[in-house]
């Protein structure tokens, strides 16, 4: 016998989306889009309380190249860090490193071999330290908090060390007139297009290449990153070099920007990075982040410096401040992860 015709499926049940899937995609191009809207809204509010409580200091534009300058150094240092927590871990040498890279640099045997010297040995020591990192973390099976607190610890030692404690002088004038106004392009110092420079190529390199992606899929899940064929150890120490390359870039502003070295130098760069990415949105579980997120947070903390200091208040109501944001931001973290 023959089986009846099972009935015709009713026309009120819902169809397969057709969208081919883009759907959860839009959702997250646009929440991220309103995040960034969001940034913007504070740092606008950030302007505009600047301009009502000092407007003849805060909107002066040499207070306005001084803001964006000193949101340089933390910035490079930021692009860095937003990729390692990216991926799911964390760095918290890269002030020790910063200022390692700074003192090494500025020593009379580097000074003699002028600005090269000066640049290539800020990259190096950079570089050496997060291949360092990189070495500990991928292939030692070190937990990235221990692994990053112990170069913290070297770092400064070392650092203390080579300058026993002194201010070493930078005498090369090629470095010392990249900090002079003579230097600007049209107003913006070198300092701030060496940011914009490595911003862009930090956000071409998260959104725009396979390695973006693969720092994306490990943070994410790194086991389901290694079945889908990525290496997952090398990844982590490419990105443990990246943030090392971006604190020996940032030594080198510092040193501009000082005409020093100092073993004080990138004092809790660490924090400041990681809050400012955290502000961005990245999640501190990894999976998630924008450069231009880290960024805004970068000028909303170097805004919110300037106008404490213009306005003489005082450091400690100033830290206050911050902690309440980085709490704000992660409880906003929270309540957009589960949605």
């Amino acid at each position: 016998m023959t089986q009846p015709a099972s009935p015709a499926r009713p026309v009120t049940e819902k169809s397969p989306p057709t969208d081919g899937g883009r759907g959860p995609l839009r959702a997250l191009v646009a929440r991220a889009d309103l995040r960034t809207l969001s940034l913007l809204g504070v740092l606008g509010a950030l302007i505009v309380i600047g301009g009502v409580t000092q407007p003849d200091a805060f909107l002066d534009t040499d207070n306005v190249q001084l803001v964006l300058t000193q949101a340089s150094v933390i910035g490079v240092v930021t692009v860095g860090m937003t990729f390692v927590i990216i991926s799911g871990g964390i760095d918290l040498s890269v002030g020790a490193i910063v200022a390692l890279a700074s003192v090494w640099a500025t020593t009379v045997a580097t000074q003699e071999y002028g600005f090269a010297g000066i640049l290539f040995t800020a990259v190096v020591v950079g570089l050496g330290c997060g291949l360092v990192n990189g070495l500990l973390i991928a292939y030692g099976g070190m937990v990235p908090f221990i692994a990053t607190l112990a170069m913290l610890a070297s770092g400064r030692g070392l650092a203390l060390e080579i300058t026993d404690g002194k201010t070493q002088m930078v005498t090369v004038d090629g470095v010392l007139k990249l900090g002079e106004r003579d230097a600007y392009v049209l107003g913006v110092p070198p300092l701030v297009m060496v940011f914009a420079a490595v911003t862009v190529v930090g956000w071409l390199l998260l959104n725009r290449t396979t390695f973006g992606r693969r720092s994306v899929a490990v943070g994410g899940n790194a086991e389901a990153a290694r079945l889908a064929g990525i290496d997952v150890r090398r990844q982590r120490l490419y990105l443990y070099l990246l943030s090392g390359l971006c604190c020996g870039i940032a030594a080198f502003l510092l040193i501009v920007l000082s005409g020093s070295g100092q073993n004080t130098n990138g004092n809790l760069y660490e924090l400041d990075a990681i809050a400012a990415a955290i502000i961005g949105g990245t999640l501190l579980s990894g999976g998630r982040g924008t450069i231009t997120g880290s960024v805004l947070g970068v000028l909303i903390f170097t805004t919110i410096t300037n106008i404490f200091a213009l306005n003489n208040l005082e450091t400690a109501v100033q830290q206050i401040a911050k902690g309440a944001i980085i709490v704000a931001a992660v409880l906003v973290q929270r309540r957009t992860a589960t949605t």
